[in-house]
């Protein structure tokens, strides 16, 4: 940007400080004014860095009284204050089956593999003000299961926590799920037992093979017993990393092969792959749906706000909660969020930063949102 337009970003953010100020009694909120700023000025989102001033503006701001707010948005932007007022109207639709709920649960649940960008802004403020709009709780929960793939990194536990109290998401309870390994395996042995799941060791690609023409493998008809001593020899040590996984019982004949007989938990060589926080504590690990789903319902999630990529995942974990006998929580899917000329993927961010294509500073141009 040069100058004429760095000033011109800076009046807009401070209109749109200003309006916000005026609506919550004379205090702006970084996050509303946020969100608003790349709603109605997409321009921004390719200029991250440029208005890394939001913070700046809304103590400026909250500075004026009331009075003098008013006073300014009167003198330079009077027909703001009546879209003002059109705006107090809009508010979140409600959020379906709320009734059927003593409380509203919501979370917000990272892999602290990496840190926050644009997309998870949306998922941790919807998740955080539906709560807030029923008198709800909101959970923050790290998903940090893969030591092998997406590692976790301990600095970005605290990021992850940095950001939420930059967007004003305070969060009512904590969970990491490294610290939960002994509950995951309670509830695989109880899906075993009851000859829900299975210990497979078939080779990954005759498993797939099988799986395409609605097959069973060999290991799918062993009797409860025979899979109990497997799993007591993936969690000893007997079965390396590669050589056995469990897998939920589905119906073998889903349109969707991704549904059928999916992985549960894996075994990664604790020595090869520690974990940043348990160290070489475990060998065997939950994949993603098995510790999601029995966690969403330990936690009371009553409400699951996320991306449409998930519903294959829903698909997955529904098998799981019938097995079970639960009920599967409400879910809002939304569309991905896209911008012209950048992308949103983590994974994607990831490479770049590793072959040198972004670096630090380009990632972290808000801060300390970091995007």
């Amino acid at each position: 940007m040069n100058p004429t337009e760095k000033e011109e970003a800076r009046e807009t953010i401070k209109k749109i400080v200003l309006l916000n100020a005026l609506r919550y009694g004379g205090k702006a909120s970084p996050k509303p004014v946020f969100s608003k700023l790349l709603g109605d000025y997409p321009q921004f989102r390719r200029q991250i860095k440029e208005i890394s001033i939001i913070s700046e503006v809304v103590q400026e701001i909250n500075a004026l009284s009331l009075e003098q707010q008013k006073a300014v948005v009167e003198e330079k932007w009077p027909e703001a204050l009546v879209e003002e007022k059109t705006e107090e109207k809009k508010q979140l639709p409600p959020l379906p089956n709320v009734k059927k709920y003593e409380r509203v649960v919501t979370r917000f649940s990272p892999n602290p593999d990496f840190v926050l960008h644009l997309g998870s802004a949306r998922a941790i403020i919807l998740s955080y003000d539906y709560a807030k709009m029923y008198n709800g709780v909101f959970y923050l929960r790290f998903e940090d299961t893969d030591s092998k793939t997406k590692k976790p990194k301990l600095e970005f536990y605290e990021a992850v926590r940095e950001d939420l109290r930059w967007l004003g998401c305070p969060w009512d309870g904590e969970f990491i799920q490294s610290d939960r390994l002994p509950i995951y395996y309670e509830y695989a042995e109880e899906l075993i037992k009851a000859g829900y799941a299975y210990v497979c060791t078939c080779a990954r690609e005759g498993f797939q093979e099988k799986s395409k023409t609605g097959k069973p493998c060999p290991c799918r008809e062993l009797s409860a017993e025979e899979n109990l001593v497997r799993w007591n020899e993936m969690l000893d040590g007997t079965y390396s990393e590669g050589e056995a996984v469990v897998r939920v019982k589905t119906d073998l004949g889903h349109p969707n092969p991704a549904v059928r007989d999916w992985p549960a938990l894996r075994i990664i060589d604790p020595e090869k792959f520690p974990h940043p926080r348990v160290g070489s504590k475990y060998r065997v690990w939950p994949l993603y749906n098995f510790s999601t789903g029995i966690d969403d319902h330990l936690m009371g999630i009553t409400h699951i706000i996320r991306g449409k990529e998930h519903l294959t995942n829903q698909a997955r974990q529904e098998y799981m909660y019938r097995h079970f006998g639960w009920k599967y929580p409400e879910t809002i899917h939304y569309g991905r969020l896209k911008i012209t000329g950048a992308s949103l993927s983590k994974s994607e961010i990831v490479k770049g930063m590793d072959s040198g294509l972004y670096k630090a500073g380009m990632i972290r141009g808000l801060p300390p949102l970091q995007l």
